[in-house]
């Protein structure tokens, strides 16, 4: 079976702290075909380079501000203290762009990929046009920032978003699947990229934040095997290639964030899941529930 867990460190390249599945990434992922991923720590001055290729990409500030440099012109991202202060600015590129990222004061940075054919115009998707969804509700409500969803961004392939959960809270719940084409589903892969921290007002205990936790399920959805139920943390990364997935558990004390990177071969750029029908009754519990009230998070 493949890999499909890379902890922190065993998908780095260079100066990337994780390169998979993108135009020049070298670790083999067999099946793995649609979504690729980088993410880069850069120090104050410092910068990261990719060559054209054709592959849609979109950068996404994890803490810290970037210029970004496309075909020679340039575009700030604000960016933000961290992935738990909100929504930041994002950039889309298109096919065949070269690009150039760096930060005067230094952050983490990182860039969505997916293969395509059709190229669209480069564009700025800033943190006050980024829809914040509130999902879910009681113990499932979550967070989501919806900047590469299709009404939002215009783009060939991929579908980008990041959700953040509350610790103790439960998302990409109930557990639902996207490996089909057929009516009422698309066929996506999807990455899951993770960050973890101590939760506010937590008690004070040295070294908590370098131990925060939380896991991630997926299991087969028919007779292609897979078996995930790994305990992730900040830099971690799940592909899920198939199968039912859920749920992302941020454990008691850690809020959870993960950027989620979709694409597939289907005609239609479109997120249509279907629901594990032995759990897709949670859905129904939510009615009458609040929103969990520590949402949103912002700045």
């Amino acid at each position: 079976m493949a890999n499909w867990v890379y902890p922190l460190g065993s998908a780095a390249e260079g100066n990337w702290d994780i390169s998979l599945g993108t135009a020049d990434s070298t670790t083999d992922v067999p099946g793995w075909a649609h979504t690729g991923l980088k993410v880069a720590t850069l120090a104050p001055g410092g910068s990261v380079e990719l060559p054209a290729a054709g592959e849609e990409r979109i950068v996404v500030p994890l803490n810290g501000a970037f210029l970004a440099v496309v075909d020679g012109e340039d575009y700030a991202l604000t960016g933000r203290a961290s992935v738990f202060s909100g929504p930041s600015d994002v950039l889309y590129t298109g096919t065949g762009m070269a690009l150039t990222i760096s930060s005067a004061d230094g952050g983490r940075v990182a860039i969505a990929t997916a293969p395509a054919k059709t190229n669209y115009p480069t564009r700025l998707v800033t943190a006050a046009e980024t829809p914040v969804e509130l999902r879910g509700a009681g113990n499932c409500s979550r967070q989501v920032h919806n900047f590469g969803a299709p009404a939002v961004l215009e783009a060939d392939r991929f579908i980008v978003c990041e959700v953040i959960t509350p610790a103790g809270n439960w998302s990409s719940y109930p557990p639902h699947k996207h490996d089909e084409e057929k009516d009422g589903e698309t066929s996506l892969e999807e990455i899951y990229y993770f960050e973890t921290r101590v939760a506010p007002g937590s008690p004070d205990r040295p070294g908590a934040e370098d131990d925060a936790i939380g896991y991630q399920r997926v299991y087969a959805s028919d007779d292609r095997p897979i078996d995930v139920a790994a305990e992730v943390r900040t830099g971690d990364v799940v592909l899920v290639p198939y199968g039912w997935h859920g749920p992302a558990m941020a454990a008691p004390g850690y809020d959870m964030y993960y950027l989620n990177v979709m694409a597939g071969p289907g005609p239609v750029r479109d997120w249509l899941i279907s629901d594990d029908p032995h759990h897709g009754w949670i859905r129904q519990t939510w009615e009458g529930q609040d929103i969990d009230p520590r949402l949103p998070f912002t700045a």
